[in-house]
């Protein structure tokens, strides 16, 4: 009998989350009052506040955020400091804790519309919570629950773990590679304006051509979307019109693009398509006789510390003298393409979302969320189908 057949047959009883657990808030702890290492101080967020150095719950507690992520459910692995706005649920002896969690994790969602979306910040009260209805079979059904839903999350986990190594690997190599300090390769410093044809900015089309933003077909880039990516395609388009009257630039692809104002300044990217950009957005077109687009991008983007140190004023912004003036080892075209091609096949295993470590870390977390419904809404609700969990 697979555990789907044994759920089918097994008797449940449905409580209120208030008959078989309670719920207890954490204790008040300041910015002021948090260090740099020590036990990590959950609170209303999806990370830790930071750290101190003594802790107030035990390892495997269930939270809730209270208040900001409100309704947001996490298993703590290792003894913590509950803040005030961190609820700890804590079951009793007819529910395994393990099983609550899987439980409440399921109902995200729910718990999100539950909580307050109007106050600021949002906020969820216990009351509400303790009304959620549960369904509790026998402890040994929920013990093999628990363990097919450990086994998918431990996968998840080591898929993860992995892939955070191979990133790590791959900014080592990058770093190597365009650091030239062993001099294997002759290099010659330039500027980007000497490597470049064109560095030009965007332009915001007027507000009175609202209506190009609807109607357009061609791609308007906003400094937002420039996320260390290639660009294949934009949120938002404009007209012929609207590129004519405000003398937007159209920007060939193989460019360099940079985010050169706002939260985003100092991010790179390079677009696949022709485009425009808004007046945020730095972009670079080379000259391909002395550098290689790609070469260009993966030096910025490990050069990114100093583009960041040359932000100025309140919103950190860069301006376009700064980013002609930056210097660039420049190598042999041959060398520059050899380097990219490293790069290239560390980006694809860490990054592309179609292949390798991210798509199979995707797959292996659909199929966990999947099987966590599964398995817990056919106890909840007594559905069953011929589906079987090998």
């Amino acid at each position: 009998m697979n555990i789907l057949e044994e759920i089918q047959n097994c008797p449940v009883e449905w409580k209120e989350l208030g008959e078989v657990c309670k719920i207890v808030r954490g204790v008040r702890i300041t910015k002021k009052e948090l260090l740099e290492e020590g036990y990590p101080v959950v609170s209303g967020g999806t990370s830790f506040m930071g750290y101190t150095n003594e802790y107030n719950r035990e390892k495997n507690t269930i939270t809730i955020a209270q208040y900001g992520t409100a309704g947001y459910v996490n298993w703590q692995t290792e003894k913590f400091w509950a803040n005030d706005v961190c609820f700890s649920v804590y079951p009793k002896e007819s529910i395994l804790n393990k099983y609550l969690y899987y439980f409440l994790k399921n109902k995200q969602d729910y718990l999100y519309e539950i909580s307050n979306r109007t106050a600021v910040p949002y906020s969820i009260s216990k009351e509400k919570i303790l009304r959620i209805k549960i369904p509790i079979p026998p402890l040994e059904i929920q013990e093999k629950i628990v363990q097919i839903l450990d086994k998918l999350t431990d996968y998840v986990t080591e898929l993860t773990s992995e892939l955070t190594s191979r990133k790590k690997q791959y900014s080592f190599y990058r770093d190597k590679l365009l650091s030239f300090e062993d001099e294997v390769y002759q290099v010659e410093w330039k500027t980007i304006q000497d490597i470049s044809v064109k560095i030009v900015t965007g332009v915001t089309p007027k507000k009175s051509c609202e209506d190009y933003y609807l109607k357009g077909t061609i791609p308007w880039l906003r400094t937002n979307e420039v996320k260390f990516n290639t660009i294949t395609t934009t949120e938002k388009y404009v007209t012929e019109k609207a590129v004519e009257e405000t003398g937007l630039k159209w920007i060939l692809p193989n460019s360099i693009i940079i985010a050169i104002s706002g939260a985003t300044a100092g991010r790179v990217a390079m677009n696949s398509i022709p485009l425009t950009t808004n007046q945020h957005c730095c972009s670079i077109s080379v000259d391909e006789r002395i550098v290689n687009y790609k070469y260009l991008y993966y030096w910025l983007v490990n050069q990114n510390r100093q583009i960041l140190s040359l932000k100025q004023g309140a919103r950190g912004d860069i301006n376009m003298s700064m980013i002609k003036s930056l210097k660039i080892p420049v190598p042999s075209l041959e060398i520059q393409s050899r380097i990219v091609q490293v790069l290239d096949n560390f980006d694809t295993v860490c990054n592309d979302l179609n292949i390798g470590l991210p798509k199979e870390i995707e797959l292996r977390q659909k199929q966990y969320e999947y099987f966590r419904e599964k398995l817990l809404t056919f106890v909840a609700e007594g559905e069953y189908t011929e589906s079987r969990v090998e």
